[in-house]
């Protein structure tokens, strides 16, 4: 969803539920407005302040953003209620005006307040990704039935298409908060990314365990669809920031994989836990547990890196 706009006076700017409530009626983003339009919609607060105007009276400035760009917002008139609805960082519902001051576009605010988690879609404010998500959605479930394998596909499917919070969170989620593939959609592209390189990578060498090496690849960042929050950016649950998506997959992976065999469900484990690099091995120091996890890592900093330097520039960490 975009930002939502209500066209002029004259014409509805929202419409009523059979229950009587509003629904705001979809309109232009950011980057579509234009001076005079009466503006009511949902963006992020990405900045919130108080300043003081040349008269010495104090006013609100805020910063609205969408996933097309950013405006200027301030209120001059019930500045102190106004600033008591809602925080920075916060999904907001803005109602105002928008009017052209020294060149620039500002929203002249007549009310904002934070929207409630139900009310709040992401979508409207967070970039996403270019390609289609449906797209992506069958590449990946092409990928997946390439693992031959038959315990290890149903553990993907079971994570990644079967359990429907994790497989909706896994489309939502971006592969980074600010490095590569960091808008709604990435992870799903960059692990559909990391499956194709996997399928080229197994016909150069046939010796590689496929169905391992994919089956890894697919659920290498499956740990991130519990790493994020979705605010004005891209945050971090308290479990993303404490535990970190590597040990969150590592737990995923091994309940649903509780009928492999061990050995098997531990190789799985350990490709996804040194996809970063090389994890510490009791009794060997650091050492990447097989040729598949070794394959992986590389393959992930192939498309991490690649695709970093292409968005942002030389030097992105995974």
């Amino acid at each position: 969803m975009s930002a939502h706009t209500a066209p002029e006076p004259e014409q509805a700017g929202k419409e009523e539920r059979a229950d009587g409530s509003d629904v705001v009626v979809a309109g232009p983003t950011i980057s579509e407005l234009r001076p005079g339009q009466t503006l009511r919609g949902d963006f992020a607060c990405g900045r919130k302040d108080r300043l003081t105007a040349r008269n010495g009276s104090s006013y609100l400035s805020v910063e609205l953003k969408d996933r097309t760009g950013s405006i200027k917002a301030r209120a001059f008139d019930r500045a102190d209620v106004l600033s008591a609805k809602f925080s920075e960082g916060d999904p907001v519902r803005v109602a105002g005006r928008v009017e052209r001051f020294r060149g620039e576009l500002v929203v002249e605010l007549t009310d904002i307040r934070t929207l409630a988690p139900e009310e709040a879609d992401p979508e409207s404010f967070l970039p996403a990704a270019y390609r289609s998500r449906e797209e992506l959605d069958g590449f990946l479930e092409h990928l997946s039935r390439e693992i031959y394998d038959e315990p290890l596909r149903r553990v993907v499917e079971d994570l990644l298409f079967a359990r429907k919070d994790v497989a909706e969170a896994f489309r939502r989620a971006p592969c980074t908060r600010a490095g590569h593939h960091s808008y709604l959609g990435g992870l799903l592209e960059h692990t559909v990314a990391v499956g194709t390189l996997t399928l080229e990578t197994c016909q150069l060498h046939p010796r590689l365990d496929s169905d391992l090496l994919m089956a890894a690849a697919l659920l290498h960042d499956v740990g991130k669809v519990r790493e994020f929050t979705y605010g004005a950016d891209f945050g971090l649950t308290d479990e993303g920031r404490l535990v970190g998506h590597l040990t969150i997959g590592a737990e995923m992976i091994g309940a649903a994989g509780s009928h492999l065999a061990p050995e098997r469900r531990a190789a799985l484990i350990n490709c996804v836990i040194s996809h970063h690099g090389e994890p510490p091995q009791a009794g060997r120091g650091k050492g990447f547990g097989s040729p598949e996890a070794l394959a992986l890592y590389r393959l992930n900093a192939l498309d991490a890196g690649v695709k970093g330097a292409l968005e942002r520039g030389i030097g992105v960490n995974d």
